[in-house]
């Protein structure tokens, strides 16, 4: 029996309502391999966030949100993916102390607007060498199964979009 699109969208929607209320608790994010990336949706883009202003990442995620709703929220036709470097960082990170925003106030609902765009496909590729030289130890990231370590986001974001990503930079 083949299923409607609407059954197909409303499973994935329940499946990352599941993920979002677990968490999707396990280790560190793991390595991504950029080898192995392809664009297999229609439409695939990256959102670049190398910056740390919460209104300007919330102003990402509204035009994210945005950008799902013109495809009816069909992750087999839409690929998003944040890659983040630099102060872009901060807003994957579970545990702030020791890093350059120890003292910044991040609204909570922030990383929870992105969790809920996680259920149509949205994942965020996360730099090592802003981890390294910024010493953050990666244990200070949050456990979701979206996130996941690049080698570099700058590279990552010219390797995306050699694959057919399109870029958005919001700002």
């Amino acid at each position: 029996m083949r299923k409607s699109r609407r059954e197909i969208v409303g499973a994935l929607a329940a499946s990352g309502a599941v993920l979002a209320s677990t968490g999707g608790a396990r280790g560190n994010p793991v390595s991504l391999d950029l080898a192995q990336v392809r664009k297999e949706t229609d439409i695939a883009c990256l959102y670049h966030c190398d910056f740390g202003d919460p209104q300007r990442f919330s102003q990402m995620l509204q035009n994210m949100l945005n950008h799902y709703s013109a495809y009816e929220f069909d992750s087999f036709r839409l690929k998003l993916v944040v890659v983040a470097h630099g102060a872009g960082l901060k807003f994957f990170l579970e545990d702030r102390a020791g890093t350059p925003w120890e003292n910044d106030n991040i609204d909570p609902q922030l990383y929870q607007r992105f969790v809920g765009l996680t259920k149509y496909g949205a994942e965020a590729y996360l730099c090592r060498i802003t981890y390294k030289r910024l010493n953050i130890d990666p244990a200070k990231t949050r456990k979701d199964a979206f996130l996941k370590f690049v080698p570099s986001g700058v590279a990552t974001v010219a390797e995306l979009q050699a694959k057919g990503f399109a870029y958005l930079k919001v700002g």
